[in-house]
């Protein structure tokens, strides 16, 4: 998220809360695609993590692109911690670690996702190769320590540092060290919402597996194909997880909104201070019993800024956000969200994908998410691998674009994004269990070959 809400509308009623998320509704033929990708800025000299300060830094990798792009600044106490396009495009923020997030602009095509993302690579090259920066497509820094990665200034990741160690192993973990790639999609309905919803949670250990991109920890094997959607299983699962009353008869936004009502905050944004609230939950707020700020009720930026705190494997804000997938190089960006707009844009490919999850369980669910990271393809749901699942949706997925019929200059759809993950498919195995074949073959036990074949 590259900016936090400023809507200071004060909040009466649970209903406002409903109606927030309702607004997300929107007819099919308004339907976009956003695409949200992280990537890990490294010296291109030594491979060491890029401070924030300093003439070669963080800070002057973003006032430079604000040059080039004329987007505005985003200001935290005389510090550029990010960017917008004041005309409704795209934004760059930064994570705590310093990873350099692109928050595209909802476009209509995987097309135009494909274009804005070579765009935006092109725009950045052109500012950090003269300061000695590259950007790194894995799901988790490969070799550093939690010690050696810089701190961005940013008020709210203060908190939540100091907040992530009481409620899990790995939250400092999470903040500092990985990245991911999200696709947000859109729905036409409370009822399209909700199988949306299903269909892509019950599915999103899939793409996990498809993506599967983390498995070094401090130069070495860490034993996973994805630790980083391992790190997730212990960060803080009051706000994560595979949200099993989503499956439940009544499920709509009401019920979202009463299950982040109860999932405890990180701050409430005051002007421009950050007010320590961690722990708390939105529901004694919002009854004005938060014991930090007794009597005070929120507005409706801090609904919109809690909501953006919430981490399930699927989000729900006034669209859908899919959260399983590591960040990977360039070149398998468009593919994450060319598998998810034709599995869930496509009714067929949709209604398909709901048949083969409908049955599944909250324990064979949980089983799968819990498998996978280590696993990857070899996990299994019933009787089924995970590899024949992702085949039958990379099937689905292929159909459903194909349906779409969105063509580009040369006559192609978009199912031409997927050609990747066919690859994977084809050979049968992730890209961590590539990446570990080379680190036991020609990289002869390092990961630094890593920094150069998988840089952006």
């Amino acid at each position: 998220m590259a900016r936090d809400q400023i809507d200071m509308t004060p909040l009466q009623s649970r209903d406002e809360l409903v109606a927030w998320l309702e607004a997300g509704v929107k007819p099919r033929s308004a339907f976009r695609i956003g695409t949200e990708h992280e990537k890990t800025p490294f010296t291109l000299s030594g491979h060491a993590p890029v401070p924030y300060e300093g003439a070669k830094g963080i800070g002057a990798l973003l006032e430079g692109m604000q040059l080039l792009l004329g987007w505005e600044p985003i200001m935290e106490r005389g510090n550029i911690i990010g960017l917008y396009d004041v005309t409704g495009g795209g934004a760059i923020s930064l994570e705590p670690g310093g990873q350099f997030e692109l928050s595209g602009a909802p476009v209509e095509t995987v097309h135009q996702t494909q274009a804005e993302l070579m765009a935006h690579l092109a725009q950045v090259r052109e500012i950090a190769a003269p300061l000695g920066i590259g950007f790194l497509g894995l799901g988790m820094t490969p070799s550093w320590s939690r010690e050696q990665i810089p701190v961005m200034p940013k008020g709210r990741y203060r908190i939540m540092s100091n907040y992530m160690p009481k409620v899990g192993s790995y939250g400092i973990d999470m903040m500092y060290r990985t990245c991911t790639v999200q696709t947000n999609l859109d729905f036409c309905s409370e009822a399209d919402m909700v199988k949306k919803l299903r269909v892509s949670v019950a599915l999103q250990p899939v793409a996990t597996a498809l993506f599967a991109n983390s498995p070094f920890t401090e130069g070495k094997p860490n034993g996973f194909l994805s630790f980083r959607s391992e790190i997730w299983r212990d960060t803080d699962n009051a706000r994560s997880g595979m949200i099993p009353w989503a499956f439940e008869d009544g499920m709509g936004f009401e019920r979202w909104v009463d299950y982040a009502l109860d999932v405890p905050m990180y701050f409430v944004k005051r002007g421009d201070d950050y007010v320590d609230v961690a722990g708390s939950s939105f529901r004694a707020f919002f009854d004005g019993r938060n014991n930090t700020l007794p009597g005070q009720r929120p507005t409706l930026s801090d609904w919109a800024n809690h909501l953006s705190t919430i981490f399930p494997e699927v989000r729900l804000k006034r669209y859908l956000e899919m959260r399983g997938a590591d960040g990977v190089p360039w070149g398998r960006l468009p593919a994450l969200p060319a598998f998810w707009v034709g599995l869930l844009y496509d009714n067929a490919s949709l209604d398909a994908a709901w048949d083969i999850v409908k049955t599944w369980t909250t324990d064979e669910r949980q089983s799968l998410r819990d498998s996978v990271p280590r696993l990857g393809f070899k996990a299994k749901i019933g009787n089924r691998y995970v590899f024949e699942i992702a085949k039958e949706c990379l099937a689905l997925a292929h159909s459903g674009l194909r349906r779409r019929g969105r063509l580009d200059h040369f006559g192609r759809d978009e199912s031409r994004y997927l050609e990747p993950l066919d690859r994977i498919i084809d050979c049968g195995r992730s890209p961590a269990e590539e990446m570990l074949e080379k680190f036991a073959g020609p990289w002869h036990g390092s990961v630094e070959p890593a920094y150069d074949e998988y840089a952006f």
